[in-house]
Formats: structure tokens, sequence, C-alpha cells
């Protein structure tokens, strides 16, 4: 689909960036040939169906010799990664540096920032992800491609909305095992064997909430729907929502999204 284009990976090594370039091999997003990936010990696993895909070490040389770049790394990793990428598509997967601090530390000005999660391992990612005035629409077609090779993404139009699903969709499979966890302490106080127990929390957070799918059920119908039919799921439901479920939920999101800030600030400060 974007044959001609040479993407460049630093950190392709980690969990996403391989995940995210491996998926757009896997869907013809982008050639083999296409793919460079900077890792610091020079190797990648699961690449081997695809010899032609260059391995760095050097970042400054995957700028180079990139279209687009990509970093995939932690933002407390950032100040220590040195590239030039004037006039290059910059797109960052880093919470907290803002669009900003990104611009003065790569030269860019064509700079998407976007938030993929650990589902795109498995093809399940929804990944927002906000532009800066200057991308071109071509840059806008690569981007959406890349990231529904991996599940799905939509633009934001406000760099704050970034940041509130920094905490919301960053979190990828956390706040389902938060949720997991609570529930098979409970299953195990009761004395059920563990197997059991397990296989049933995993049937419920796992599989039934596939019904959640973006052809199913809104949450708030299928919450009604259980309540109104007044049986066990309906005096667990009520129960979880007067003991303040909603409330936790919505602490969760707000000190996400206050940490999201807290981080901006700081490597605002630390690129200065």
């Amino acid at each position: 689909m974007f044959s001609e284009l040479r993407v460049g990976i630093v950190g392709g090594g980690g969990w996403l960036g391989r995940s995210i370039g491996a998926a757009m091999l896997e869907k013809g997003v982008l050639a083999p040939a296409g793919l460079i990936l900077s890792s610091r010990s020079g190797r990648v696993e699961g690449f081997d169906a695809w010899p032609e895909v260059r391995l760095t070490m050097d970042n400054r040389q995957l700028a180079q010799q990139a279209d687009i770049i990509v970093l995939s790394v932690r933002p407390e990793q950032f100040a220590a990664v040195e590239i030039e990428a004037t006039d290059k598509l910059v797109i960052s997967f880093m919470a907290g540096v803002s669009l900003d601090t990104l611009v003065a530390r790569s030269g860019s000005r064509r700079v998407i920032r976007a938030m993929p999660n650990a589902a795109a391992e498995i093809g399940q990612c929804y990944t927002p992800w906000f532009a800066s005035e200057q991308v071109t629409a071509a840059d806008k077609a690569f981007t959406q491609a890349m990231f529904e090779s991996c599940g799905g993404a939509d633009e934001v139009f406000a760099e704050a909305d970034l940041d509130y699903l920094t905490g919301l969709v960053g979190s990828g499979a956390a706040y389902p095992a938060l949720l997991a966890e609570a529930m098979l302490a409970h299953a195990l106080a009761r004395g059920l064997p563990r197997q059991v127990a397990e296989n049933a929390v995993r049937g419920v957070v796992v599989g039934a909430s596939q019904l959640l799918g973006r052809d199913g059920m809104p949450p708030a119908a299928m919450v009604q729907a259980m309540l109104d039919y007044r049986g066990t799921t309906a005096a667990g439901l009520q129960a979880m929502i007067d003991t303040g479920f909603k409330q936790a939920v919505d602490a969760g999101l707000e000190a996400a999204a206050a940490a999201a800030l807290r981080m901006q600030s700081r490597y605002s400060k630390a690129s200065n």
C-alpha cells in the first residue's frame, strides 16, 4: 500500500514497536525492505520471515535513511535519543511528551502523537492520534493505515483529548486485569479450585466482553437490560454501583489524566 516509503522505528526491539512493525508487514501496509528497526542490542525477534527488514543500533543512521520516523521508546529514554528529522514525518508513541517538545527535539514540524497499547500484539489495539497543522493528507493516510493494521484508530483534533486518552487507552489490558484480579480473589476466597476460578473469570472478562464490540449493544443499554431483568446479574451490578464502582473508575481516570499532564510538564522542562 505504501511500498515506496521507508519507515524507521526507534525502539523497534520493544514489544510495541515490534508488534506494529510486524503488523504493517503482515497486512501489506509496508514492504519489508521499507522497514528499518533500531535496537540497542542490534537484534529484533519476530522478523525471520522478512529478511529484507533492516536493523541498526544507530538512531541517527535510521533517521537519515527513513522517510517516516516512529518513536517507540519510554518517555524517560527520549532525552538520550538523538535524531535529526527536519522535513520528515515523526510519529511518537510516548506518553506525556507534548507536540511542542517533539517539534523542538526532532527538528520537524510534521509531528503526530499517538497512544497505542499492548493489544497491538494481537491485532486488537485502538489508537487515538493527534497531528500538528503541518502534517499532510498523505501523512495522515499512512498513520491511519499503520494503526488499522493492528486494530482501529481515530484522529482527535485537540491535544488535550490525546492527553486524556493516554490514561484511558494507554492502559491497555491493565483496567480489565484489575477487575479480573478482584473477581478471581473473591472466587478463590469462596473455595473454588484455582483452575475453575481462573477459567470463569477469563470467560467473563475476556470472552463475554466481546459482546461490547463495535457492532454490539452499547454498554449503558446492556447494563440497563441486565438491571431490568432483576436476576442475579442485576443484584451484582446494583451492589457494585451502590458501593461506588463508577466513582472508583472516575477517580482512576482522573488520576491517570493528571499524571499525563505532570509528565508533559516534566519532559517539556527536560528538553529545555
